[in-house]
């Protein structure tokens, strides 16, 4: 790495004289974060963007992690033609069981089972059962799992975000290229209906050129954030052992995937274009200490939280990209206030914009209902004229969970590149520790690692039509119901 790079690199993180000392004291024990420039300058051993592994005519699955993401994934893959589920790890037998459960409901034999503490996982990873491991853990477990996933020669799938530090962005990175194992983000909302449609305008030429957009997860998870579990070993429940709000200490944008992915895919990032830098700022906590405060009051139970310094309310961050492009993510889980996922997009033709109101418009004129009637008949892509109304009855989240985990499918049984990649999936979540570092710097710029090493320059833009691809059918959708409310 060039001196002047690095020279940036650390005066962005350490920042200047002129910062207030418990400010610079905070930077400083973010340091260790940094001590990636070997990763930074290793060389690229094979690129995974254009890597299609040969094809699977069944994708036999293994499930670690079985809450409500983990359970929910369960049993939209009992719908999708080519899936065996072979195996189910939780630290909690009544997680597997119910796993289990689900399926004997769909006529389907019984998983083995790997219920053995924090790290049985490992036994899973290291056994002949499964092709691909599906991963929604909490958090921290993400790249440890993945990690002993690939080494043990599978595929894996991870829940959103996928890396929580730049270490772990650049071992995931590392370890999909060495073992040549895909090691894909499950960012559901790439698959939602209406960022669909957006994506195939932008790669149809409605846009014109994308000059800026914005996304976001604004999403008051005051009940999710509270959920207490009912047993002594804090073992049951959605976040087991309160992780979800251990999380909400940490000052960064701890979840910044939702709003990205799609702004990403449209804009060609890694695929024509990259992320540079960012600039990062978060607000005071106006609600989460009060509300620990009202709970402790409430029920002893919550005494223990009490005095924490939680993460602020709103965070935001500022994107420039290499092609002169800007990106705005917002980031807010203690606000009261409507859900939002923004989802913008401005172009030099056309602009669009989901939640809260959902409209496109050329110029200044908004599209009226038979000009979207126009637009939707002509710019719906091919995976949504397939298989739109089949997820839709097997629900998740609209429908947007059965197309991810589908295509998912169809690309590994077609031999396909997948849709969203290790570079993707270390270029999504790197915002959270990058955010970290310049919100602890009074918003200084921070440089975004390059993960492709180059290959950006050559790779292909994002395909979705199911061009190559659509072979894999589903099963009986005699089914309706969408259980999933937390994304």
């Amino acid at each position: 790495m060039s001196s002047n790079r690095r020279d940036f690199l650390r005066n962005s993180i350490l920042g200047t004289g002129m910062l207030a000392t418990g400010l610079a004291s905070q930077a400083a024990s973010l340091t260790n974060e940094t001590s990636t420039e070997r990763r930074r300058s290793s060389k690229k051993q094979f690129n995974i963007c254009v890597y299609a592994d040969t094809k699977l005519d069944k994708v036999r699955f293994g499930f670690v992690g079985i809450g409500d993401r983990g359970s929910g994934a369960v049993e939209r893959m009992t719908y999708i033609e080519g899936v065996e589920i072979t195996a189910l790890c939780d630290i909690r037998q009544g997680a597997v069981d119910g796993a289990q459960e689900i399926l004997s409901k769909a006529g389907l034999p019984k998983a083995k089972e790997f219920v053995a503490g924090d790290l049985g996982f490992k036994q899973l990873c290291d056994s002949n059962l499964v092709d691909l491991v599906y991963i929604a853990t909490p958090w921290e477990w993400h790249v440890p799992v993945a990690v002993a996933a690939m080494e043990g020669d599978k595929h894996t799938a991870v829940e959103v975000s996928t890396a929580k530090t730049m270490d772990e962005c650049w071992q995931i990175v590392e370890v999909s290229e060495r073992t040549r194992k895909h090691c894909v983000i499950l960012e559901n909302c790439c698959y939602d209906f209406f960022e669909l449609l957006t994506l195939n305008m932008v790669r149809q030429g409605a846009f014109g050129d994308l000059i800026h957009g914005e996304g976001a997860y604004i999403h008051d998870l005051d009940y999710w954030h509270f959920n207490k579990p009912q047993d002594e070993k804090m073992s049951d429940g959605a976040y087991t052992k309160m992780w979800r709000l251990y999380e909400n200490k940490r000052k960064a944008n701890v979840y910044p995937t939702h709003g990205l992915g799609p702004i990403c895919q449209a804009m060609n990032i890694n695929r024509g274009d990259k992320m540079d830098y960012l600039t990062a700022m978060m607000s005071a906590d106006f609600t989460l200490k009060n509300r620990i405060a009202e709970k402790a009051k409430e029920d002893p139970f919550f005494q223990q939280f009490v005095g924490w310094d939680m993460r602020g309310n709103m965070d935001i961050q500022l994107i420039k990209t290499n092609k002169g492009r800007t990106i705005m993510i917002q980031h807010d889980v203690s606000s009261p206030r409507p859900y939002s996922r923004i989802h913008m997009l401005s172009g030099t033709k056309c602009f669009a914009q989901k939640w809260p109101l959902q409209h496109i418009a050329f110029g200044h004129k908004v599209a009226d209902e038979a000009k979207m009637k126009e637009l939707q008949e002509k710019y719906t892509p091919e995976i949504v004229r397939r298989m739109g109304e089949m997820a839709k009855k097997v629900g998740g989240h609209g429908g947007m969970d059965f197309m991810m985990d589908w295509r998912l499918i169809d690309c590994l049984r077609n031999g396909l590149p997948m849709d969203m990649d290790v570079y993707d999936a270390a270029a999504w979540s790197c915002i959270t520790p990058l955010s970290e570092w310049s919100i602890a710097n009074g918003s200084k710029p921070v440089e975004i690692p390059d993960f492709t090493r180059g290959a950006w320059q050559t790779n292909k833009p994002l395909e979705l039509t199911l061009k190559g691809g659509g072979t894999t059918g589903v099963k009986d959708l005699n089914k309706s119901g969408d259980k999933q409310l937390d994304i």
